[in-house]
């Protein structure tokens, strides 16, 4: 097992419905979502790679995997933030997202970061 207690990253997660780019009629629910990332541990590191599983109501799963995030793969110093926006389509009105990022030491090891699970959800939706 890794031992990660010397790699604290903090991840903050903020969502926005985006209304004007989603259609009721055609089940197509555009959500974006804002990922703060805070290295509070002793050691620079870089974000390496992605794994996201996004389920929607009807239990329909994706699973995204990919290098870095946006386009970059960003180092991040003790003590500094990383923030990124995305975004994510749904078939339903509601839906979950969770995963992981891979990290590398800028000494050289690697380590998993998780990212806890958030709901998507179109406004007043949920109660």
């Amino acid at each position: 097992m890794e031992d990660t207690s010397q790699y604290r990253i903090q991840v903050a997660v903020q969502v926005r419905y985006l209304a004007d780019q989603s259609n009721e009629a055609e089940n197509r629910h555009v959500f974006a979502y804002t990922i703060t990332l805070t290295n509070e541990g002793e050691h620079a590191v870089q974000l390496l790679s992605r794994h996201w599983i996004i389920n929607d109501a009807n239990n329909h799963v994706q699973e995204v995997k990919g290098k870095g995030v946006v386009g970059e793969q960003p180092i991040i110093k003790p003590a500094e933030s990383f923030e990124y926006s995305s975004g994510t389509v749904l078939a339903t009105q509601v839906g979950v997202m969770s995963g992981s990022y891979r990290m590398q030491v800028v000494d050289g090891g690697e380590f998993s970061v998780p990212i806890p699970k958030f709901v998507l959800s179109v406004p007043r939706t949920l109660h």
